[in-house]
């Protein structure tokens, strides 16, 4: 039986991005529309989402959204395509809201408003169901910024003609940001005060919408079987470990996918030279450009390790400045992209100044730039505090360079560390967050890079070998989804 399904979430590419999430909610439905079921998207449009562009059509009619002691507030909606599919997106178009410059913040700064912007997002996801006439089997809420709608649903949306007999699932993919506000946000759900409290959306003394939506969605789902079982520590719960366990039987991990239209070195028209694991030779010819693009000397015969990353603690980025002095005593070469921390970049720009012939650093992202520098690296390093999924250790593998990674989350899922004497694995990877453990792993890697050619061989076949699909993804999401149905009916 095919579903009517409902995914919201605050972005999607290629409208609009910050991080992980906005891939999954660009990539998963299209997936699901192959198993047949209608799948529809709602997400807000930004100030940075051009309605030409995208063609995006006006629909007729005012959507009204009730938001509590606030009264009613209205928005229109513009209905648009994903790529190359039939799939609806709507836009919600609210210029108080949604009609500035950022997506939460600009310059780390949180909108004061946050709590208003995307509880109106979750109001309006479901309202927009009487417009358009839609009755979702189910509502797939993403993060906290949609974590109300299970909530919602439970509550003053139980008896609604459209999306009242939905079942929902809660996807987490950062356990570490779960939409903490003052009280007051009660009054603007307008789910009743009796949901404040240990065992609903109250957290200390504060609405928590994650929280909420743990506690009320049907299924809980995150990005990796890793990070479901992680997230329920204290080590990487951010206090609501608890919560999770006690949701245990209802919390899956399900590994992202891997979008390989665009991430494959056979097709890739960002990089210089195709290539592939049958005929590996235009590998080479991409390593000299990005040494060249990165002002680094062209030398095949040292080893070139990619970093494409936010220079943020989560990445492990201040274990890495800890590591680099002894990581460039060794004969290689590093090549960083990526924009975070200020004092990340004043230090590794600072560093590439004084080690030019080793280390060149980007600020910013380039995206035909990650793209050279995974077809052109030998190696990719990912030392993460913690990995719900992480994308680029993927997209390395079929790049046939070598991911070297802390085993957390999704990581630690993804690759499978090298057996020296079976030459079996994908990576390298190491278990503590330490620069020693990530010195010494990058040095593991290099000794093989020199003196293993035969295992760097066997590693970079089995590396773009390996496949991480969105086809196998969404069979899991939809059987997910059954199983919330027949919980529900049972």
């Amino acid at each position: 039986m095919a579903l009517s399904i409902l995914i919201t979430a605050s972005e999607a590419v290629p409208f609009a991005k910050s991080g992980g999430l906005a891939d999954v909610v660009g990539s998963l439905p299209r997936f699901l529309r192959k198993l047949g079921h209608d799948v529809r998207v709602v997400i807000p449009r930004y100030y940075s989402i051009d309605r030409a562009k995208y063609a995006l059509s006006l629909l007729p009619g005012i959507l009204v959204v009730p938001m509590g002691t606030i009264g009613n507030e209205y928005c229109a909606v513009y209905e648009g395509r994903i790529p190359d599919s039939d799939i609806p997106v709507y836009f919600l178009e609210h210029e108080g809201y949604f009609g500035r410059k950022g997506l939460y913040d600009i310059d780390n700064v949180e909108f004061l408003d946050n709590d208003r912007r995307f509880v109106f997002l979750s109001k309006g996801s479901l309202e927009l169901c009487k417009l358009i006439d839609f009755r979702p089997d189910v509502v797939h809420a993403n993060d906290w910024h949609t974590a109300a709608i299970p909530l919602l649903l439970n509550t003053i949306y139980k008896a609604d003609t459209h999306v009242g007999g939905a079942v929902s699932l809660l996807t987490i993919h950062n356990m570490q940001y779960q939409g903490s506000f003052p009280s007051s946000l009660m009054d603007i759900l307008g789910v009743g005060w009796e949901q404040f409290t240990f065992l609903g959306v109250e957290k200390d003394n504060r609405v928590n919408l994650l929280k909420g939506g743990i506690y009320n969605a049907n299924i809980i789902t995150t990005v990796s079987e890793g990070y479901a079982a992680e997230i329920q520590t204290a080590a990487f719960g951010w206090g609501l470990e608890g919560v999770l366990k006690e949701r245990s039987a209802d919390l899956f991990g399900i590994l992202n996918g891997v979008d390989y239209s665009e991430w494959a070195p056979e097709t890739d028209d960002f990089i210089v030279a195709n290539y592939s694991v049958q005929d590996p030779g235009g590998k080479s010819l991409c390593k000299a450009d990005i040494q060249r693009i990165a002002g680094l000397p062209v030398a095949a015969e040292v080893p070139l390790i990619g970093v494409v990353s936010r220079m943020v603690k989560q990445k492990g980025i201040d274990c890495l400045a800890a590591a680099l002095p002894y990581l460039l005593s060794l004969d290689l070469q590093i090549v960083m992209l990526g924009e975070g921390e200020p004092w990340a970049h004043f230090y590794f720009g600072g560093e590439a100044a004084k080690h030019p012939e080793k280390l060149a650093v980007v600020i910013g992202y380039d995206n035909t730039l990650s793209h050279k520098i995974e077809a052109g690296a030998d190696f990719f390093l990912m030392p993460s505090a913690f990995e719900p999924c992480g994308l680029n250790q993927m997209y390395s593998m079929r790049y046939g360079t070598l991911p070297i990674v802390r085993a957390t989350g999704g990581l630690d899922d993804s690759v499978d560390n090298f057996n020296e004497k079976e030459l079996a694995g994908t990576g390298f990877k190491f278990s503590d967050l330490s620069p020693g453990a990530l010195f010494d792993t990058v040095g593991w890697a290099i000794y093989t890079w020199y003196n293993r050619k035969n295992a760097m061989s066997r590693l970079m076949q089995n590396a773009m070998e390996k496949r991480f699909t969105w086809e196998d993804a969404s069979i899991k999401y939809e059987r997910l989804y059954r199983l919330a149905i027949s919980r529900l009916r049972q």
